[in-house]
């Protein structure tokens, strides 16, 4: 199994640079929450509610960039560089107009998105300058997705992370320039960090374009990105589809369940808030795994490889558990310390450490999750994780987290029980699954 390049894709290779390129996508929110509130603590709300908005964009196109991926992979996989390349036309093509409606979405819809939001009157202006900036970044942005997509599944994982380090520096150096005013430019505020981060995803998105040229051998084609295939479309869809369906559903799993987290108070709040965004973290190992198996898998099953698939997807399933397992034992050893860096409240920070011993069971089982769930995905099985994580989410995770959490009066304890033992119904849902062997015959190319 060879990539274009004609070297066989090694999953080490394909996962430190996703690890980093994850985790700096995820610094970016970070380093501009930090940098104005260095400026003004109302700066943070405005920031935080537009970013939200931003996220749900993002997870909107997301769904074509996942299917997009699988399709490419199994193309050439099957050694068919002409459909690999159609794909990535048309999922540009159609991500283009799901941005220019999300942009248009934004750009006139943006205060009724905050008032929606409950924004403070006071906070208005702000919240709204940010939105119509960074409104206009995401036409670029659905592009570029589909872009690194494209990349990722030809196995060149590290040019996709260069570019997002190249955005986190530009933004970063234009905050400094428009935020704290270096230079004697005049100080911007929330407009000055929304520009560095427009300026940030339109480098990037013609970086991207540049290194996909030069690395797949895919020109850019305008009007076959214009005229997206149906045809192609649909395979997308098949995989893309079910598996935003899932994110959006885990998402807003997540916000009933922080709802009964408000129930406690607002210490349990941000006690679940800072342990979250350390989870997060842990996540980043699990799911870089997760994504560059699943690049490997698609080739093998394109290539009609479906022992060398079988044996792959345990290499990665057992590597993936032993990295999470060592990680997690780090996290509620040192978890205590880390918290004690964000807050002085011994109250928060005695919580916070309880959760950490959870994180020992937590974190495997999602890792187990997403590890089995990318391999079935990647095989052009999408469904059934979508209908199972449905059934587990709300039928096992909330009413959980509110019985144990709420009406055993366990707290924070029982609230993240019932989502461990959510994550590990489902992994074992899919390892069934992916040993009933259902998923060999669900290829999407003929």
């Amino acid at each position: 199994m060879h990539s274009s390049s004609d070297k066989p894709l090694s999953l080490f290779s394909l996962t430190w640079p996703l690890f980093v390129d994850f985790a700096l996508h995820f610094l970016t929110a970070a380093i501009n929450t930090f940098m104005i509130s260095h400026v003004s603590y109302q700066g943070v709300a405005a920031l935080s509610v537009g970013n939200m908005v931003f996220e749900l964009a993002i997870t909107l196109f997301s769904f074509v960039s996942i299917g997009a991926s699988v399709v490419i992979t199994q193309y050439l996989g099957s050694q068919n560089k002409s459909a690999a390349s159609a794909v990535v036309y048309s999922s540009i093509g159609f991500n283009f107009l799901v941005g220019l409606a999300a942009a248009a979405g934004i750009l006139f819809g943006a205060s009724t998105i905050l008032s929606l939001m409950n924004l403070p009157a006071e906070l208005m202006a702000d919240g709204k300058l940010y939105l119509n900036i960074v409104g206009l970044c995401l036409i670029p942005e659905a592009m570029a997705m589909c872009l690194a997509a494209g990349m990722r599944a030809h196995g060149y994982t590290q040019q996709a992370m260069w570019v997002t380090l190249s955005m986190n520096i530009i933004t970063f150096v234009g905050n400094l320039l428009l935020l704290y005013g270096w230079f004697g430019i005049p100080q911007m505020g929330v407009a000055g960090v929304a520009i560095s981060t427009v300026a940030g995803r339109l480098v990037g998105m013609t970086m991207m374009a540049v290194l996909f040229v030069r690395y797949t051998g895919i020109e850019i084609h305008i009007p076959s990105i214009l005229r997206p295939e149906t045809k192609m479309l649909k395979k997308v869809f098949h995989i893309g589809l079910p598996a935003a369906g899932e994110n959006l559903s885990w998402m807003l799993q997540f916000m009933v369940v922080t709802s009964f987290v408000g129930l406690m108070g607002d210490k349990a709040l941000a006690a679940q808030s800072l342990y979250f965004q350390i989870c997060m973290f842990i996540l980043l190992f699990g799911l870089s795994i997760g994504i560059g198996n699943e690049i490997i898998i698609g080739h093998m099953v394109g290539a009609k490889k479906l022992k060398a698939a079988e044996h792959q997807m345990y290499r990665a399933l057992k590597l993936g558990l032993m990295v999470t397992t060592v990680v997690a034992l780090f996290a509620a050893v040192l978890g205590p310390n880390l918290v004690a860096w964000f807050t002085d409240e011994t109250d928060i920070a005695l919580l916070v450490g309880q959760l950490f011993i959870l994180t020992l069971l937590m974190e495997p089982g999602r890792t187990f999750n997403l590890i089995v769930i990318n391999a079935l995905r990647a095989s052009g099985d999408a469904k059934f994780p979508f209908f199972m994580g449905l059934f587990s989410m709300w039928c096992i995770a909330v009413p959980g987290a509110y019985v144990l959490g709420i009406h055993y009066e366990l707290g924070l304890i029982g609230i993240w029980a019932a989502l461990a033992l959510d994550e590990w119904v489902r992994g074992l849902a899919m390892l069934w699954r992916w040993r009933s062997g259902r998923w060999q015959s669900k290829s999407l190319i003929a």
